[in-house]
């Protein structure tokens, strides 16, 4: 039972590593806004009549 219980031990400190990681990138990094331009060709907005 020893090597079980080692095995979740090292699954639970890995998840909480990550859910760790996770929580430091929602408090600590702020997103920056930008405009975002996209050309769309304009052979998709007016196709081609047959």
């Amino acid at each position: 039972m020893p090597t079980l219980f080692r095995f979740m031990f090292i699954c639970a400190t890995i998840a909480a590593l990550i859910y760790g990681a996770m929580q430091a990138l929602v408090v600590f990094v702020e997103p920056r806004e930008r405009d975002v331009t996209v050309r769309i060709p304009s052979e998709r907005v007016n196709p081609p009549q047959p």
